[in-house]
């Protein structure tokens, strides 16, 4: 069954949406924090820290939320890169909040990441999940 977006579902009373993420971009030096993901989509594929905002959660609360399960990291402040909405960035079109973060610690792997790794953003990997390496690209241009 397809919906509308102003029809909605007759079995969840839902509308056919389009969900918010988040992503961090986490900088020291001349590395950006990455993770391999453990799920799809892009299972395998390194991908920055983030997820999809919960339910009375800010995306400021969200970004630090996940940043913490994924990597064991405390977000001290975070800046707005932008919003990335193209419907081709993820399979089920979710639309993307992506901030520059300040976080404290040391990184882990956690929830549904496998593991770390500090990248140099020069050469970045090749196998990037999503529109990260733009967005990325775009943290490195407000610098």
């Amino acid at each position: 069954m397809t919906l509308s977006n102003t029809q909605p579902c007759p079995h969840c009373g839902r509308y056919n949406n389009r969900a918010v993420s988040i992503d961090a971009v986490i900088i020291q030096s001349d590395k950006v924090l990455l993770i391999k993901r453990g799920k799809d989509p892009f299972k395998g594929h390194w991908a920055l820290p983030g997820g999809f905002v919960e339910w009375d959660e800010t995306t400021e609360d969200s970004v630090a939320r996940e940043v913490l399960e994924e990597t064991g990291l405390k977000v001290e402040s975070c800046t707005l890169i932008g919003v990335y909405s193209s419907p081709k960035r993820h399979p089920q079109q979710v639309i993307n909040v992506a901030y520059t973060v300040q976080a404290t610690g040391q990184p882990r792997a956690g929830d549904d990441a496998l593991e770390f790794q500090w990248c140099s953003i020069n050469t970045l990997p090749e196998l990037l999940a999503f529109d990260h390496r733009e967005i990325i690209l775009d943290a490195l241009k407000k610098k």
